[in-house]
């Protein structure tokens, strides 16, 4: 059958429950999204529903085979090779006998069978796949957010919730823009292709974006034990290194976003203690800071100011770059943060900027100051659901002095989050005003 799994590639006898467990569970979490962009520059646009669904498929049967057969040496080319056979069965059961039949017999050549290839060469095909896919997805015949939303879904393997999340929009808002983006690109036919370098800079803001969302993402999971997602991290790092090496897509910009995501990244190793509790910024142990990726990221900011034109990205890295060089909290420059979030928002103005710059505006003029704004700040409609927002207006009415007031906005902030580490730590700061 075309469908059957790949033989030979598996230690046979039954495995370990647990690692058999873990190991699905790192796949759907963290891989899924990389089968679909393989697949997907097979198969196209036209067929990228049946794809997410395959893979899908695919992962699903891995519960039911390796608990049996063992683990694969290679897991993730075992799924795309089930995942590949069982698109072309149910495209073969829908009497589709496609006019780019030859084009997509000479790609499938490139998927032989997993015992026939090595992780090296998978993961060489997995990274052209991902970045053809993620320029693919940005075409310029689609809206801006569109573009961003339907590469975070098909590439980053994005929940249409994490999604919404990332645009302070609902779910349901956001799966209307992913119908809506993939029938337009069925439609007007488009290819999974590389945009000519002509053409690189239109979808290049677009690209930008989604590594930016991507890191986010990383950076807060939005809902689990583990605070941070590394490997968003590490994809979002790996991705801005490859297109600021690159001399068409290597802009300022582009550069400024490298350096953003590498400051923020030095400090990964202290945000959480060994517990697994947040730990904010003054708390932090600079001392275990990563130097070296610091010092990366300077390079790429000093890249980054050889343009004439200042973009959100250039002010954020510098707002990091702050936080990143400080001694400690205490000598951090305040007073430049503040002045670079003003320079965010007559860029772009942004409720979660004026949000963030609450923050620097309480360490620079006192926490009064930033509280008298905080109320117009945090009513804006975009902020209802965003749980940082109730979190930060908390800690101004308790270093105000206000603790029943800031009770019920910790108790709002708890209410809008399920990332346990964030849950406990406001736990904790509710349990001390009460």
């Amino acid at each position: 059958m075309a469908s059957q799994a790949p033989s030979g590639t598996a230690d046979r006898g039954l495995s370990d429950p647990s690692r058999i467990s873990d190991s699905v569970d790192h796949l759907f979490r963290h891989r899924a999204g990389e089968m679909v962009a393989v697949l997907g520059s097979i198969f196209g646009f036209r067929h990228l529903d049946l794809v997410e669904d395959m893979v899908q498929e695919a992962l699903l049967r891995t519960l039911r085979l390796w608990p049996y057969q063992g683990l694969p040496k290679n897991p993730s080319a075992w799924i795309v090779q089930v995942a590949k056979n069982r698109a072309l069965e149910v495209l073969r059961q829908r009497g589709r006998r496609y006019e780019e039949g030859p084009r997509i017999e000479a790609l499938l050549d490139r998927l032989a069978d997993s015992e026939k290839r090595t992780e090296a060469a998978f993961k060489r095909e997995l990274r052209d796949d991902q970045l053809r896919m993620i320029f693919a997805c940005c075409h310029p015949s689609l809206k801006r957010n569109a573009q961003v939303a339907l590469t975070l879904k098909t590439v980053g393997g994005f929940s249409v919730a994490e999604i919404g999340r990332a645009f302070l929009n609902r779910p349901a808002t956001i799966a209307q823009r992913l119908v809506r983006a993939k029938a337009h690109l069925r439609q007007e036919k488009v290819e999974l292709t590389m945009p000519q370098p002509d053409d690189l800079g239109v979808r290049l803001e677009a690209v930008h974006e989604t590594f930016y969302l991507m890191f986010n993402e990383g950076w807060d999971a939005a809902e689990g034990e583990d605070l941070v997602r590394q490997d968003l991290v590490d994809e979002a790092i790996r991705l801005t290194g490859l297109l600021a090496d690159h001399p068409l897509s290597g802009t300022p910009a582009t550069h400024a976003l490298a350096a953003l995501v590498r400051f923020q990244a030095a400090r990964l190793a202290t945000r959480v203690n060994a517990q697994g509790d947040l730990m904010l910024l003054p708390d932090q142990d600079r001392s275990r800071w990563d130097r070296r990726r610091v010092a990366e990221a300077l390079g790429h900011l000093l890249r980054a100011a050889r343009g004439d034109r200042l973009t959100t990205y250039h002010y954020q890295a510098e707002i990091a770059a702050c936080d990143a060089t400080a001694p400690s909290y205490e000598d951090t420059d305040w007073q430049h943060i503040l002045h670079c979030y003003d320079g965010l928002l007559r860029l772009r103005p942004s409720p979660v900027v004026a949000l963030n710059r609450l923050v620097a505006l309480a360490e620079s003029a006192g926490p009064g100051t930033a509280l008298a704004q905080a109320a117009a700040v945090v009513q804006d409609p975009t902020l209802e659901g965003y749980f940082p927002a109730w979190a930060i207006h908390g800690d101004l009415l308790d270093r105000c002095g206000r603790p029943r007031d800031a009770a019920r906005a910790f108790e709002r902030a708890l209410a809008l989050t399920a990332s346990q580490p964030i849950r406990r730590n406001l736990e904790r700061r509710l349990a001390a005003l009460r």
